[in-house]
């Protein structure tokens, strides 16, 4: 069996050998090798393969419409953008109007097809052009409407709402406003022998000469296409507005980015929802390219420091046998609060970054709850009996210091969470009265949550110790509290559940203060019998 040290030991090492390997990998992505042939140039270069906008030809854009997924001529197709002498440095975006058709409008699907080609010539007459497709619809099921539970709706809406009660389950047409476009500009010489698979697949080669060159690399930019951009499609709406963004790209980042757009697409895979992938999409979109860099190590030392809170926490309550100077009741408040977070979560229909944490916590938490009460589980037959231990004189004073902290505490807490929730039931709009009693519960956990730690710091205060605190998980909870600081800025998660975050920094500076207020005594006992200056007693050898 290996020790807790040496487990600690080989989980670190396995970490660091994933941030090693993980740090090649990305380097292999955004380094390309290039034509080792191609300085020397004549005969020696014939296996390269060259960039045909080297050439510098003169090119057109054209975005066209169409409820077909694939097309033979130009007929059932209509244009929507052109841009002649298309220069591939310049940035651009422009807003057009799509004619949705019928077909569409009745959860049909719409696709772009977007050319780039010779000035002059038609995109299907020209043996050279380049095009892509893209969707401009997707399914989703629409957000359930919010009512004020008092006052309800008005007739229009209960009629309306009655139209769709049926169909809001159903996923229908949403329209996607952004069609974001890359040209990948880099004169940059391949080596044929060596193409990256991830590029190669968006490239098209032609043989010119003896040489064979690769057509220009359109690439469509599917991470920018955001929920929240996402329109509801109605049955009554002949346009919509399409904003087309063009912007050049290096062959680094546009390697990068089809990784990173199979990566979400692996997760729908797997059955992530648009939402979720929206989430990581915003990640990777709304955050500078370097800062995403640090955000990957952060968020590796985040599910480092997660594992390493999560095994010294079960191990500290997994040997606990006493409850000597530590607060049941914070123990319950805790489990309560975080069972209460992710059924709000799970009712905001927050990220899985967010939720299946929450979940892994509640659970631990419920499982601590039965430690501290020393509950016991009996079945007899199908019906469970529990069965409650005992508590020793030192318990029972520390109970005492517990309800003592908790009265005082109760006088302030509760009338300040009868009065949110009573004051969000008459001016907030809420989906269901569930929802409004799991979002009165959690702002009252979220905006008083820290007040119910007060009671552990009063028994700390009374005692005059910190020693029967589990700090090895406290500091690496503490590590990744900062971190979830700097979460809170990148991922989309409710303002309150953002605003708990920077609340738990100035709870943990309290406990750093106690503990620095309250050294440990290492020749106290603890309440496994166990002292820190006690010696082992050397056995006599038998003569």
């Amino acid at each position: 069996m290996l020790s807790r040290s040496s487990f600690t030991s080989l989980v670190v090492g396995v970490f660091a050998v994933y941030v090693a390997h993980t740090c090649w990998v990305m380097y292999g992505i955004v380094y390309t090798r290039p034509c080792p042939a191609a300085a020397g140039g004549g005969a020696a270069a014939a296996g390269c393969v060259w960039p045909y906008l080297s050439r510098r030809p003169k090119l057109q854009l054209s975005v066209y419409t169409t409820t077909r997924s694939s097309i033979g001529a130009e007929s059932n197709i209509d244009l929507v953008l052109h841009v002649e002498d298309f220069d591939i440095e310049s940035k651009f975006e422009r807003t057009v109007n799509v004619s949705v058709p019928k077909k569409t409008r009745n959860n049909g699907t719409l696709y772009a097809y977007i050319f780039l080609h010779h000035a002059g010539i038609l995109p299907w007459h020209d043996g050279k052009q380049v095009h892509v497709v893209s969707p401009l619809t997707t399914y989703m099921v629409p957000k359930p409407e919010e009512i004020n539970l008092l006052t309800g709706e008005s007739a229009t809406q209960q009629i309306e709402a009655e139209k769709q009660t049926s169909a809001l389950d159903e996923p229908v047409s949403h329209w996607r406003s952004r069609l974001t476009l890359n040209v990948m500009v880099e004169d940059f010489v391949f080596d044929g022998s060596s193409l990256p698979a991830d590029v190669h697949r968006y490239m098209k080669m032609v043989q010119l000469g003896k040489t064979v060159h690769y057509l220009p690399i359109l690439f469509i930019d599917q991470l920018s296409n955001r929920v929240k951009d996402l329109m509801v499609i109605n049955r009554s709406t002949t346009e919509l507005p399409l904003t087309v963004s063009y912007d050049k790209i290096s062959l680094g980042k546009l390697r990068f980015w089809i990784h990173m757009q199979d990566a979400v697409y692996s997760l729908q895979q797997f059955g992530f929802s648009e939402k979720d992938a929206d989430e990581v999409k915003g990640i990777f979109v709304d955050t500078n390219l370097y800062f995403l860099a640090l955000t990957f190590f952060v968020a590796a030392f985040h599910l480092l420091f997660d594992f390493l809170a999560f095994k010294n926490d079960i191990s500290f309550w997994k040997k606990k046998r006493s409850m000597i100077g530590m607060s049941t009741k914070a123990v319950l408040w805790r489990c309560f609060s975080t069972v209460v977070i992710f059924l709000f979560l799970l009712d905001e229909q927050t990220s899985l970054l967010v939720l299946i944490p929450a979940g892994i916590g509640a659970v631990i938490e419920l499982w601590k709850v039965k430690k501290a009460l020393k509950m016991t589980i009996k079945w007899q037959g199908l019906r469970p009996k529990m069965q409650f231990g005992t508590y020793s004189d030192s318990e029972k004073k520390t109970e005492e210091y517990d309800t003592q902290a908790m009265k005082y505490l109760s006088y302030l807490l509760y009338p300040l969470c009868i009065g949110g929730a009573g004051y969000s039931l008459l001016n907030v709009k809420y989906k269901s009265w569930y929802s409004w009693l799991i979002n009165s519960f959690v702002n009252g956990v979220y905006a008083f949550g820290f007040l119910f730690m007060l009671p552990q710091l009063f028994v700390n205060y009374k005692m005059k110790s910190v020693a029967h605190l589990p700090w090895k998980a406290f500091t690496y909870k503490a590590f990744n509290t900062f971190i979830d600081d700097i979460f809170a800025f990148i991922i989309t998660m409710p303002t309150s559940h953002r605003l708990a975050c920077f609340r738990d920094d100035v709870v943990f500076l309290v406990y750093l203060y106690q503990r620095w207020l309250y050294p440990v005594d290492k020749s106290r006992v603890n309440e496994y019998g166990e002292s820190y200056e006690e010696k082992p007693k050397k056995k006599a050898h038998r003569e």
